[in-house]
């Protein structure tokens, strides 16, 4: 038997994986551009790390991750009980909207940002209020405004952004949270943080008990398949999750992998390199076929197409010729397509996939 609020709720999960379409047609791809996933992989050191693997997988991993949020600790310079691990932003965001909301609750988003927050805020029978973006940004002074009119109790941020790869500057997002409604807590979401061309957010204040910062080992860091996250805030907030989260949610694996990579800052920095590199080719190759590059500060760019119809045509017509790339999916910025950032074979093969697709458009 299920509950009444499961019954409601659509029949849906926050993405398609592109297994599901390799399923669906019967052909694999031959670049998998559309997930965002660093293509580069994680650190040598990490390889070296689970090289232990198996002397290890057999016990059950740390519940309390403390080796990975003692290395945090000191790398973000913050103490070890203002930091949770998790099974990525994805399922900490999941544990914050239990911590913080009450059934009927209201959560404030922007409309077409990263899914998995809504997926959640439903999930646990509350209402979510959108507000639209503004010049392919967040438009933190209309969030705020809502979060006020409504009595929010959280507001989701992401900076930079997820679909559009636009920042904030470091100023709006402290306006931001100085702006914060009595009641309403902030997340957030920093998980391309490290790919940005400079600092885009605020300097971490754990005396701000209403701001939580959300990051990954995901993207720059290339784990995304082990799914490691954290959350930092406030320590009586952060501890306060101990009584709901999944405590063998991280596996041994993951802690060990996550550990090796945030010691090995150097490659980090050439993977951080390649990313810029391959940012600014898929920006010219947009160009030269007549789309309009977004300006990203992620490992991904956002081409404008013009039109929604032509979005969808141009997408289509690259999953059929096995390029796999996703787009927005919320006007206006559904105009657009998004292509993760890879090796040069594979962006040679999405140019000419796309040279051929505008051709018969």
């Amino acid at each position: 038997m299920i509950n009444k609020l499961l019954k409601q709720l659509p029949a849906t999960v926050p993405f398609v994986g592109p297994e599901a379409i390799v399923r669906q047609t019967g052909a694999d791809f031959v670049a998998r551009l559309g997930a965002n996933e660093s293509v580069f992989g994680p650190s040598p050191k990490v390889y070296d790390a689970l090289k232990q693997a198996p002397d290890e997988i057999y016990k059950y991993p740390d519940p309390e991750a403390w080796d990975l949020r003692e290395a945090l600790s000191k790398h973000i310079d913050v103490p070890m009980d203002a930091i949770s691990i998790g099974e990525g932003i994805d399922g900490l965001l999941g544990v914050v909207a239990r911590a913080v909301m009450e059934p009927r609750d209201i959560a404030v988003t922007t409309a077409g940002s990263y899914p998995t927050f809504n997926y959640h805020v439903a999930g646990f029978g509350c209402r979510l209020e959108v507000v639209p973006m503004r010049n392919d940004r967040e438009d933190l002074v209309a969030l705020v405004e809502r979060a006020r009119a409504v009595g929010a109790r959280l507001l989701y941020v992401s900076n930079p952004n997820n679909p559009m790869g636009t920042v904030n500057s470091v100023e709006k997002i402290k306006s931001a949270i100085s702006a914060l409604p009595d009641g309403c807590m902030m997340i957030l979401d920093e998980a391309y943080l490290e790919l940005a061309d400079h600092a885009v957010n605020p300097a971490i204040d754990l005396s701000r008990r209403n701001v939580l910062h959300m990051r990954t080992f995901s993207k720059a860091y290339g784990m995304a398949g082990q799914r490691v996250g954290y959350v930092i805030g406030a320590p009586e907030f952060v501890q306060s999750l101990n009584k709901i989260r999944n405590h063998f949610g991280v596996n041994r694996l993951g802690q060990m992998a996550a550990l090796a990579a945030l010691k090995d800052q150097d490659y980090l920095q050439w993977v951080l390199a390649r990313t810029k590199a391959g940012r600014v080719r898929l920006a010219k190759i947009a160009e030269a076929k007549g789309l309009a590059p977004i300006e990203s500060h992620t490992n991904f760019v956002t081409m404008d197409c013009g039109t929604v119809d032509r979005a969808n045509a141009i997408l289509n017509a690259l999953i059929a010729r096995r390029i796999f790339v996703r787009k927005p999916m919320v006007a206006p910025q559904d105009r657009c397509i998004r292509v993760s950032v890879s090796v040069p074979k594979d962006i040679d093969r999405f140019e000419t996939a796309l040279r051929e697709v505008l051709q018969t458009l």
